[in-house]
């Protein structure tokens, strides 16, 4: 037998399995699994009913326009997110814990009613959908919303957290069917790529009410209120944190990406057909069936109904964990009912309230919903306030606080929401 050299000894030096590879991303994606949840849940969420109608007008009446609103409007959604995210690590309280303990009780008082009212009001929209929606499938809203209510209210009454976490993500996954119904109305899709990438302005005033309603409508109040106590919930150590960036990051990007597919549809098909304005986003799931067939329309429907019980089983949630951890009742979704009665009896309140609204004939639901957007309005820049004053102290945040850097994007983000909420509502008021 020929003896080796040095040179043979060094070529021939063994090769990591391939299979090591392949495990080594299984494992990754196990632990992204694993941490994922509260970001990927709670920006989905923010596709509701409302939003789907607000994305459908844009569609519809400005065509692929306002495509490029979602690029700032995903930043934005980041940056504020992540904080929120990183104070549940750091700290293992909710945002209204430490409001509470931060800026005092009466300050927290007044922060929970108007989320509280604010929140109300979006339920009502919920549910909203629901009947319109399920109205597609011949389904009567004495029938769809008793139904939908007792079943969102089971789920989370009777589950504990990770059961009713992975029926959430699965509810969320249910929004790919915006994707597809987009494709089948066949958009031009070199003409959407480029609206998405060069801004489009106007000095059309309903051009500008619907591009401040596109941007000031993705953040909202409640959602930060609910990431940051289901992530103290589910448990996220600071060894995780990384991966659920990640959560966060990926729901922020899908979210919006349902968006533009949303608008897309409708730009494709209702805009380039001269429909017009648009009351409802059942409305827009049926105005689809003469341009992209009936598959499209029922996709689309089928959207709408998912995006409605996810948000009625969320909103009230929110509402539930703001107003306890706010006003120092124990509070969780693995808590028994005896471990918090205050809890749980303010969701069973919420969803009762919700549904049963819908169901009053002649119920002026449109009103609630415009009032409880306008409360939306006044909170979010103080919530934006309170949350970048609390991630930048050290005896709370430690080394976890905002970067010089996080705090330009962050302020910058907060300045341009509360210039856009303004703006809102002085179009609002105008009109």
């Amino acid at each position: 037998m020929a003896k080796q050299t040095g040179h043979d000894l060094l070529t021939q030096r063994p090769r990591r399995p391939r299979q090591f590879g392949i495990r080594l991303i299984w494992y990754r994606l196990a632990a992204l699994l694993a941490v994922l949840g509260p970001g990927f849940i709670t920006a989905n969420v923010d596709n509701d009913p409302g939003g789907i109608l607000t994305y459908s007008q844009a569609g519809a009446k400005y065509g692929y326009a306002l495509l490029w609103t979602l690029v700032p409007t995903t930043i934005a959604l980041i940056v504020v997110q992540e904080m929120a995210s990183r104070m549940a690590v750091a700290t293992g309280k909710g945002l209204s814990d430490l409001i509470r303990e931060e800026f005092g009780l009466r300050i927290t008082f007044f922060t929970m009613i108007v989320l509280a009212m604010a929140d109300l009001g979006n339920i009502f929209a919920e549910f909203a959908g629901i009947a319109s929606g399920m109205g597609i499938f011949g389904v009567s809203k004495y029938i769809a919303v008793p139904v939908g209510a007792m079943i969102v209210w089971y789920v989370i009454v009777q589950g504990s957290y990770k059961p009713v976490e992975r029926i959430l993500i699965l509810f969320s996954f249910v929004y790919l069917a915006y994707p597809i119904s987009a494709f089948f109305a066949h958009p031009d899709w070199h003409t959407a790529l480029v609206k998405t990438i060069v801004p489009e302005f106007r000095s059309d005033p309903a051009y500008l009410t619907m591009m401040v309603g596109l941007i000031g409508t993705t953040i909202t109040p409640w959602m930060q209120f609910y990431l940051q106590a289901s992530m103290v919930e589910k448990g996220v150590s600071k060894k995780d944190y990384r991966l659920a960036r990640w959560d966060v990051v990926l729901g922020c990007i899908v979210t919006d990406v349902v968006a533009f597919f949303i608008v897309v549809a409708c730009a494709a098909t209702l805009f380039k057909s001269g429909h017009g304005a648009i009351d409802d986003a059942a409305e827009a799931a049926v105005a689809l069936k003469p341009f992209a067939g009936q598959f499209a329309s029922l996709l689309f429907g089928l959207g709408l109904v998912n995006a409605s019980l996810l948000s009625a089983a969320i909103l009230p949630l929110a509402t539930a964990y703001n107003v306890c951890e706010g006003l120092g009742f124990e509070s969780g979704v693995d808590r028994r009912f005896s471990e918090a009665r205050v809890f749980y009896a303010l969701y069973t309140f919420l969803i009762v309230a919700g549904a049963g609204a819908v169901l009053i004939p002649n119920v002026p639901l449109l009103k609630v919903i415009l009032l409880s957007q306008v409360a939306n309005g006044v909170l979010i820049p103080f919530v934006l306030i309170f949350m970048l004053l609390l991630v930048n102290r050290e005896s709370i945040m430690g080394d976890m606080r905002n970067r010089p850097w996080q705090n330009v994007i962050a302020w910058t983000t907060a300045v341009v929401m509360i210039a856009l909420t303004a703006a809102m509502l002085w179009t609002s008021i105008a009109g």
